[in-house]
Formats: C-alpha cells, sequence, structure tokens
C-alpha cells in the first residue's frame, strides 16, 4: 500500500523512539517524514541501548534484540509511541503487547565491501584481514576459500571504515542498505553478489512497532506497509525462526517476488554453515506469495534434514564413513547449483530471479 495514499482520519501528535546512531536517526527521520507528509507530528525520542553502550561482541551479548530491548521498553512504559527497528536486529518471537504494524519498501540488501585502494572481495589476497562483528558474513566468506583473515569488530559505520582508512583493516563488510541511508555508497569497492555472500534475514528492512492495544497509532502507520516486502522478510525470517537461530547465527536468507508461471510467486533462498567456512549448505524453495512463512518454515526443514549431521560440531559429529565427506559431497553437488547473475544484475533491480533454473539447481517448488 503507498504511504500516500491513505490518510489517516484525525492527525496524531507522535512520539518515535530511535537510537542515537546517526543510521538510526537517520532511518527513524525517513519514516517520521512520511508521517509528517500524512498530517502527523512527529517527535524523535532517542534511547540509549545495551548494543549502543557495550563493547563486547554481538555473539558474546547474545546478538538478538540487543538494540530492540530498550527500545520495546520504553514503549511499553509509555514513554513513546512507536519505533523504528531494523528488521534484522529483531528477534524472530513476537513482543507481548507490541505489534509490527509496517514493513515499509526495503532498500537493496545486499552486503558490501568497502576495502582500502579500492579492491574487491577477489583482488583481497592471501592473508587480507576483513572485520565483521557478523559470524554469517564470516561463514560465508571463509567458504570461498580465498585465505582471508578475520577480525571481529564493533561500532558505526564511521568507527568501522576508519579501520580500512587507518590500515588497521584491510576490509570491513556492511549493510549496503545503512550506507544507501547514509549517502556514503561512493566509499563502497564492490557489492557483494547474494550468489556468494546471502544477507541476514530481514536486511534492508525496516520495522515500525507499536503497542498492539493503540488502534489510533496502529492505524496512521499502517499506511507504511509494503505488502511485497512484508511477505519477503516474513519468509526470511520464518527460516531463521525455524531454525531456532538468533540473528547472529551464521544464517542468511532471501525471498524476493517474481514472476512465475501462474503469475507472481515468492523465491526464497538460504544460508547456513559455520564460521570456519567448513561447511556452506544453501537451499531454495518457490511458492505463494501469500504463504510466506510456511515457505520459510518448509526450507528450514529441508535444511535440517540435509545438514543435520554437518551443522553439529566437530565434537558432535558421528565418525566419517570412508571415501569422500560428507561436507566434499555438499561443496561438489552445490559449487555449480546457482545460475549466474541476470542481466542487469548491478542496476536497479539487482536482485531479479532469472526467468528459469538449470537443471542441477536445489531450488524446489512448494505446493
Amino acid at each position: 500500500m503507498s504511504d500516500t495514499s491513505v490518510r489517516a482520519a484525525a492527525p496524531l501528535t507522535l512520539r518515535l523512539g530511535t537510537r542515537r546512531s546517526a543510521l538510526a536517526t537517520t532511518q527513524s527521520s525517513w519514516v517520521a517524514d512520511r508521517l509528517r507528509a500524512l498530517g502527523h507530528t512527529v517527535d524523535l525520542v532517542t534511547i540509549v541501548t545495551e548494543g549502543d553502550t557495550s563493547t563486547e561482541s554481538l555473539a558474546s551479548l547474545g546478538g538478538t534484540g540487543v538494540f530492540a530491548a530498550a527500545l520495546r521498553r520504553a514503549l511499553l512504559e509509555g514513554e513513546v509511541d512507536f519505533a523504528v527497528h531494523s528488521l534484522k536486529d529483531l528477534p524472530t518471537a513476537p513482543e507481548p503487547g507490541l505489534t509490527v504494524v509496517a514493513v515499509p519498501g526495503r532498500e537493496d540488501p545486499r552486503d558490501v565491501l568497502v576495502a582500502s585502494g579500492g579492491r574487491t572481495l577477489g583482488e583481497l589476497g592471501e592473508g587480507a584481514v576483513v572485520g565483521t562483528g557478523s559470524p554469517r558474513r564470516v561463514a560465508q566468506l571463509a567458504a570461498l576459500g580465498l585465505g582471508l583473515g578475520f577480525k571481529d569488530i564493533r561500532g558505526n559505520v564511521d568507527t568501522r571504515i576508519s579501520m580500512v582508512r587507518d590500515g588497521a583493516l584491510d576490509a570491513v563488510v556492511l549493510a549496503r542498505a545503512g550506507l544507501a541511508r547514509l549517502g556514503r555508497l561512493d566509499e563502497v569497492t564492490e557489492a557483494l553478489d547474494p550468489l556468494q555472500v546471502l544477507p541476514a534475514p530481514g536486511q534492508g528492512a525496516l520495522a515500525v512497532e507499536c503497542r498492539t492495544d493503540d488502534a489510533s497509532t496502529r492505524a496512521a502507520l499502517a499506511v507504511l506497509d509494503d505488502a511485497d516486502t512484508r511477505a519477503c522478510v516474513t519468509a526470511e525470517r520464518a527460516v531463521l525462526a525455524a531454525l531456532e537461530a538468533g540473528c547472529s547465527a551464521p544464517v542468511g536468507a532471501l525471498a524476493e517476488v517474481v514472476e512465475g508461471e501462474d503469475g507472481l510467486e515468492l523465491s526464497l533462498r538460504a544460508f547456513v554453515g559455520s564460521v570456519d567456512g567448513a561447511v556452506d549448505l544453501r537451499r531454495s524453495l518457490v511458492g505463494p506469495v501469500g504463504d510466506a512463512e510456511s515457505l520459510g518454515h518448509r526450507l528450514a526443514a529441508v535444511l535440517l534434514e540435509d545438514g543435520t549431521d554437518l551443522l553439529r560440531g566437530p565434537e558432535e559429529r558421528p565418525p566419517a564413513a570412508p571415501g569422500p565427506s560428507a561436507v566434499t559431497a555438499l561443496r561438489d553437488h552445490t559449487a555449480d547449483s546457482w545460475p549466474p547473475d541476470p542481466a542487469g544484475a548491478n542496476g536497479p533491480h539487482p536482485l531479479a530471479a532469472p526467468d528459469r533454473r538449470p537443471e542441477h539447481d536445489s531450488t524446489e517448488r512448494a505446493t
């Protein structure tokens, strides 16, 4: 639904809870401006979260929800009327008393590289050190076999990019959406192909959340919802939820609304692996747009069925059978299972799916 097609019956004065970082306030201001265009008054209220103040790694903090908990507490206590989150930071379990009432149109969800000397991933060279706080990114980059080293980093966009400028790191990996919203895409040296590095579930999307019992605010915010984006992120987050993995786990997922034989359908790809790059399991499904959550659960079931033994820790895995290892067999099966990027992959619609897939692709059609 367009954010200008419906106007609330009466203008509201709303308090928008946001983190204080430049990216968070930029995202929140983007939402606020759309509501102001509809006649509402919106005031930003900055909230400090644990993720903003701690210097520990996200994984050690528990990953999921460290940026959202304080915002949600302020909502439930009535200090603010609604909050804007980066959707990938939200736990998949619903928060009692709160509703994600709108998921606006999504930015390009790809990860990007910011490297010294304008280098691409393939030009970094063996031994180059890449900074990221994401096990998902480490797992997929390690699986490429480029001989890269990795450093766990924290901090805002400026802090991370300065590590490259100062020579402490050869490169950092960031979400393209954040740099786009900050107007800093000129610092990107390469947008990473989702066929190599799938983004985090929900990456590039925003979640607009308010109290479930606040009917007037829900009505005012609902006009910001984009149906296609909501379907895509619902499928992606359903994969994450079914795998019982948090937002810091090495899981990637990407859904797209594409043109199928009988009209629009949802194409969903997912990855799960290990941070040492030894396991790189990728599968995909296609199904009805209106069946997004079920599609995500079904793809998670495929991943679990195909990779249960592989995804255990080394001490939990059964003794290897004679002959090629399961990981080797998995790599042989999946190494060329993804089709090349469609025409215009680096243009305005970089994630458009190809019209057809080769016979050896692992994509299945959900019915």
